[in-house]
């Protein structure tokens, strides 16, 4: 076998596999399909400070070659994570990691420090994809500034390794990434959905209660791999690539042009293993072309 190892900052992952966060529960759903410690690391479900019932349905939609989502960060809270779900997990021996939102600074500061007292959370990963309340309704992560100030503003409560997940629905995703690695960003993680929507002909309506909705799967990563590649040569963090990675050719296209990490989402609604035969992939595409390790194919991409 070849060395899949590869390290996101102070976190070291056995192999470069991870799971979006939104599509594998808190990982104890998917235990019945696949052996959790296979998996380079597991992203749980959004987190928030306070109770989400999310929004109203439908909420999924279908679309070619991919889904439009909006549920809307449903969750029970960060007291909830921390009293019932931390010790269900805290014992799987592998990189667990918590994806945070917040609507306002104070919030995302908040779940962070309860998060930062979790001996066995290694990580978190910052969606700065939320509304910024008090800008509107803007997303902290579409702007430069917004992006750099909740960053700055959870790095100082946040001492362990901190993932800032940024948004495709930018005009220059680079700027983004560079704004965040001066805030304190130990890695960045991309793309997040793209902004879409489905519409039912014959009812003239919209599928989506809200109207528009996350769009992931397939068709996403010609533009995922795109800006992947352009974000690995604007900062000096590692990259975590994600969005359309369906099978081990898609993961090693990621790695190729300057992702240290995948992850992988709307992929496991269709195959709950897919994180492990991936990994599985990614080692016989090594031995099969001479590599030791993985690391030897990160940003190989010639050009």
């Amino acid at each position: 076998m070849a060395d899949l190892s590869v390290n996101i900052g102070k976190l070291n992952l056995k192999n470069p596999v991870m799971t979006a966060s939104g599509t594998f529960g808190y990982g104890v759903e998917f235990e019945d399909f696949v052996n959790l410690e296979e998996i380079g690391g597991i992203i749980v479900k959004g987190t928030t400070l306070n109770h989400r019932e999310g929004n109203p349905y439908p909420r999924m939609a279908e679309t070619p070659s991919g889904m439009l989502n909006a549920v809307g960060l449903q969750n029970k809270g960060v007291d909830y994570f921390v009293e019932k779900i931390y010790p269900k997990i805290k014992d799987i021996n592998t990189n667990m990691i918590v994806n945070v939102s917040g609507s306002d600074i104070e919030s995302y500061v908040k779940t962070a420090e309860r998060i930062n007292e979790l001996e066995k959370i290694p990580a978190i990963e910052l969606n700065i994809s939320c509304p910024n309340v008090k800008q509107g309704g803007m997303a902290f992560g579409v702007t430069p500034e917004g992006a750099a100030e909740v960053v700055s503003a959870v790095r100082k409560a946040y001492d362990k390794t901190l993932i800032v997940k940024l948004s495709p629905n930018v005009t220059n995703i680079t700027e983004i990434a560079r704004a965040v690695e001066a805030a304190g960003a130990d890695s960045v993680s991309l793309i997040n959905t793209l902004l879409g929507m489905a519409i039912d002909a014959e009812k003239r309506r919209p599928i989506l209660s809200t109207i528009t909705g996350g769009m992931s799967g397939a068709a996403v990563k010609p533009i995922a791999l795109r800006m992947v590649w352009q974000v690995a040569q604007a900062v000096k963090i590692p990259v975590i690539g994600l969005g359309g990675i369906m099978n081990w050719r898609d993961a090693v296209e990621f790695l190729l042009a300057g992702a240290t990490a995948i992850q992988i989402g709307t992929a496991n609604f269709i195959d709950p293993a897919i994180t492990v035969k991936v990994a599985q992939g990614i080692d016989d595409y090594l031995n099969r072309h001479g590599f030791a390790s993985v690391k030897d194919i990160i940003g190989g991409l010639e050009v």
